[in-house]
C-alpha cells in the first residue's frame, strides 16, 4: 500500500505541473517518468545507478571523456571535457589528458586543471575539505584503478593506474565534474550545495529540485558546444516507481515519456497512438551469487551451473511481451567476444536437477536460499512480476526453493556493496540487480578479484585464475585484435564458471506521446536529451 500512495503522491505532483503549463506555454517542456522511487541526488554525482547518471549525471555534469550517444550503432568514445588524450610513451600506466579550453560551468567559473583536481580530491582523497562519502563510495567503484592524479599545467591533467590497463579509457567518462563554486556557495556542505543545484559544465542545468517530487533542468544557452544546444526549454524529472503508475501519468497526459511501462500495457498504448521505442544495448538482468558467504550453497560451481539449466528464460521474455531476449551469459550469444564456452545453456531441468544431485541436493534434501531484489529501479524492469515467476519456474523445473526479499532500489545499491555476511544482506545468497555489459571496463569492475567488495562490485568474491590470466593480456595489449581475443577467453571462464544466474537481456522499452520528436534509442544505458524535442 505504501508503495501504491507514493504512485498518486508522485502523480499528483506531476499534476501539479500540469496545471502550470498554460503559463509556460511558450516553453518547450519534456516530462519524464523515471523508474526510480526518489530523485536521483543532485551533487554531481548522483545515486539510483544508471538511471541516475543518464538523467541527472550526463545532462548536467560531464566528465574527461564522453560517449556518442547519437546513434543505434555500437557506442563510441568522444572527447568531452578532454581534447585528447594518451597513455604515456614511456609508461603505460601513466594517462595525460589534455582539457578543452574555453569552457565555464554553469555558474560561469572556468574548467580547467585546477577543477579537475579538486573533483578527483572530492572522490578519493578522504581527507579534503570536499570530499563527499556517498559520491566517493560510487565513483570509487566505477574508476577502480586510479592511483594518483596531478595538475601537469593548466590544461593538462596526468593520471596513473595501479595496472597499465588498456580499458582505463572506458572507466573515465564516469568521473563527473561539478565547479568547486558550487560547494562553496553550499557553505562547505554537499547537503545545501545539492538543494541548491550544484553547476556543471553540460547542456542542460538544475534550476530547480523538489525533494521526493521532481528536478527540473534548463537548456544551457552557454554550452560550450554550440551545435550541441538542446532543443527543449527544459526538462522535468519525476520518479514514479510503479510501471501503471507511470501509465496512467502517460495517458493522461500528465507526463511525455515513461521509462519501462508496463509490457501488456504496450499494445494498448500502440492503438492509442503513442509511441514505443526499444532496443538492444549491453544490458543483463541477472542473479549476483553470493559464493563466498559461510556454508554457501551456491559456492559449488554445479549449483550455479543447474540454476542456469533450470530455468526458462522464454517464459521471462513472454511475460515481458518480447521487450526482453534470453542471457545465457554476460555478452549476448551474437556478441564477437562471447567465446566458445563448454556451457550453452538452455531450460534443461533434467540436466539442472542432475547438476543438483551430484552436489548433494535432491527431493529428500532440496537446494533452499533467499534473493533479495527490489521493487523498482534503474534497469532493474519490473522486478516483482520476473522475480515471483523465477521463484515458481525454479520451484516446478528442479525443486528449487526460493525466497524472495524485495527492498528499495536505493538500499539493494548499499547492499550490493556489502561483504559476504554483512548483516544487512539478511542471509541472502543472491542479489537481483541488472548490469552494464557494455566494455572490458565493466567486466573488469565486476569480475576481477582485486575488485571484491566492500571496495568493488565483484559481489561474489569470485576468483577464476584463467580468466585473470586472460584478463592480464588484455589490460596490456593495445592492439584491437589481441584485445578481442583475450575479452573472449575471459567471456568464456563466465559461462562455465557462472558467478551469476543469467536470466534475460533488456531491450529497452520506453514510451512516448507523439509530440516528442528526435529521439534515439543508442546500444547504451544513456541517452542523448539534447537531440529530443517537443512540439
Amino acid at each position: 500500500m505504501k508503495r501504491r500512495l507514493w504512485g498518486i503522491s508522485t502523480l499528483l505532483a506531476a499534476c501539479a505541473v500540469s496545471v502550470a503549463a498554460p503559463a509556460l506555454a511558450q516553453e518547450k517542456v519534456l516530462r519524464i517518468a523515471m523508474t526510480a522511487s526518489d530523485i536521483p541526488t543532485t551533487s554531481g554525482m548522483p545515486n539510483n545507478g544508471f538511471e541516475g547518471m543518464r538523467f541527472l549525471g550526463f545532462p548536467v555534469f560531464q566528465g574527461l571523456i564522453g560517449f556518442d550517444l547519437t546513434t543505434t550503432g555500437p557506442v563510441k568514445l568522444l572527447p568531452h571535457l578532454a581534447e585528447k588524450w594518451e597513455q604515456a610513451a614511456d609508461d603505460k600506466k601513466v594517462w595525460i589528458f589534455h582539457l578543452r579550453k574555453g569552457v565555464k560551468f554553469h555558474d560561469g567559473t572556468d574548467f580547467n586543471a585546477d577543477a579537475v583536481v579538486w573533483n578527483l580530491d572530492r572522490f578519493f582523497n578522504k581527507d579534503a575539505p570536499q570530499f563527499e562519502p556517498q559520491a566517493a563510495g560510487i565513483s570509487r567503484a566505477r574508476l577502480p584503478l586510479l592511483a594518483s592524479w596531478k595538475k601537469v599545467d593548466d590544461y593538462t591533467v596526468q593520471m596513473t593506474t595501479t595496472v597499465v590497463a588498456s580499458f582505463f579509457q572506458w572507466m573515465v567518462p564516469y568521473v563527473l565534474f561539478t565547479s568547486p563554486a558550487s560547494f562553496e556557495r553550499g557553505g562547505k556542505d554537499w547537503g545545501k550545495a545539492a538543494a541548491m543545484g550544484p553547476a556543471g559544465t553540460g547542456p542542460f542545468k538544475i534550476s530547480a529540485v523538489a525533494p521526493r517530487q521532481s528536478v527540473t533542468l534548463t537548456r544551457n544557452d552557454a554550452y560550450w558546444d554550440a551545435a550541441k544546444k538542446a532543443k527543449v526549454d527544459k526538462v522535468i524529472l519525476m520518479p514514479i516507481p510503479e510501471a501503471n503508475t507511470r501509465l496512467a501519468a502517460l495517458r493522461s497526459g500528465q507526463v511525455d515519456w515513461v521509462e519501462v511501462p508496463p509490457p501488456d500495457g504496450i499494445p494498448s498504448l500502440k492503438q492509442a497512438g503513442f509511441v514505443i521505442s526499444t532496443g538492444s544495448y549491453p544490458h543483463v538482468w541477472p542473479w549476483l551469487l553470493n559464493m563466498a558467504a559461510k556454508d554457501s550453497p551456491v559456492k559449488d560451481v554445479r549449483v550455479r551451473q543447474a540454476l542456469n539449466y533450470c530455468i526458462d528464460r522464454g517464459a521471462i521474455v513472454s511475460l515481458l511481451n518480447g521487450t526482453a531476449e534470453p542471457s545465457v551469459g554476460w555478452l549476448k550469444p551474437n556478441d564477437p567476444a562471447f567465446g566458445n564456452p563448454e556451457h550453452r545453456y538452455t531450460f534443461d531441468p533434467a540436466k539442472g536437477k542432475k547438476l543438483l544431485a551430484e552436489a548433494g541436493y535432491d527431493a529428500k534434501k532440496p537446494l533452499s536460499f533467499k534473493v533479495m531484489i527490489s521493487t523498482s529501479g534503474s534497469g532493474q524492469m519490473l522486478p516483482l512480476p520476473m522475480n515471483e515467476a523465477l521463484q515458481e519456474n525454479l520451484k516446478q523445473a528442479c525443486n528449487v526453493d526460493v525466497k524472495v526479499e524485495p527492498v528499495e532500489w536505493q538500499t539493494l545499491l548499499n547492499v550490493l556493496r556489502s561483504t559476504p555476511d554483512a548483516p544487512q544482506l539478511n542471509g541472502a545468497m543472491a542479489l537481483n540487480v541488472s548490469s552494464p555489459s557494455s566494455d572490458a571496463g565493466a567486466m573488469f569492475r565486476y569480475f576481477a578479484k582485486v575488485n571484491f567488495t566492500p571496495n568493488g562490485f565483484n559481489f561474489e568474491q569470485w576468483v577464476d585464475d584463467q580468466f585473470e590470466e586472460a584478463f592480464g593480456k588484455l589490460a596490456e595489449s593495445t592492439d584491437e585484435a589481441t584485445i578481442q581475443k583475450y575479452y573472449a577467453a575471459a567471456h568464456q571462464r563466465l559461462v562455465d564458471n557462472p558467478p551469476w544466474l543469467f536470466i534475460v537481456h533488456d531491450l529497452n522499452p520506453r514510451a512516448f506521446s507523439k509530440k516528442v520528436k528526435g529521439f534515439v534509442s543508442p546500444q547504451s544505458w544513456f541517452v542523448d536529451l539534447t537531440l529530443v524535442s517537443v512540439d
